[in-house]
């Protein structure tokens, strides 16, 4: 059974050692990792960025599953690319799991980076905007697309101090994979 791995993880300043690793932690539980980096691609081409989008959907197209690092990135929520790569694989009927070391919602993360305040019952931000309050861990469409297409989003009690490289909430979702995809 092969498992997309998708996420930030590749633009970490270790993210080849961080795709190894997830892909050890995988085959020592009968699964084939799929990691994005695996791909390879000249950066000096003109067309770089398409051979990289081809490639990871075809990799995508060749998965059985996807497990999506949704660790906010750049922000209160999830790397967008990732988000497109989850949606991508529910959207074909696949098995989707997704993890985030932070297990605050996003309202609350959100509250870190800008003004939140409360206006007639609605969470606004800085500009007025209203913030999405359901107590979730990030924007409704995918926690609901986890639900209703693989497992619930797998998030730690409490955060771990390395939020990059702590593989705990990973190696749940890869447990849960293994125990869904070879039981089929």
């Amino acid at each position: 059974m092969k498992i997309y791995l998708a996420g930030p993880d590749v633009f970490l300043p270790d993210a080849v050692e961080i795709g190894r690793h997830k892909a050890a932690i995988c085959a020592a539980h009968g699964l084939t990792g799929l990691y994005p980096l695996d791909n390879t691609v000249d950066l000096t081409l003109p067309d770089a960025s398409r051979q990289i989008f081809c490639g990871n959907e075809a990799m995508m197209d060749e998965a059985d599953a996807i497990i999506a690092n949704l660790t906010p990135f750049r922000g209160a929520g999830a790397d967008p690319g990732t988000v497109y790569e989850l949606g991508y694989m529910a959207g074909r009927g696949k098995f989707c799991l997704a993890y985030s070391n932070d297990p605050a919602t996003y309202a609350d993360r959100l509250g870190r980076l800008t003004g939140v305040t409360s206006d007639d019952g609605r969470l606004v931000d800085a500009q007025g905007l209203t913030v999405e309050d359901f107590g979730l861990v990030d924007n409704l469409m995918m926690i609901h697309a986890l639900e209703l297409h693989g497992c619930p989003l797998v998030t730690p009690a409490k955060q771990p101090i390395d939020v990059w490289h702590d593989l705990a909430a990973f190696e749940t979702c890869v447990r849960m994979a293994a125990a869904r995809l070879i039981a089929s």
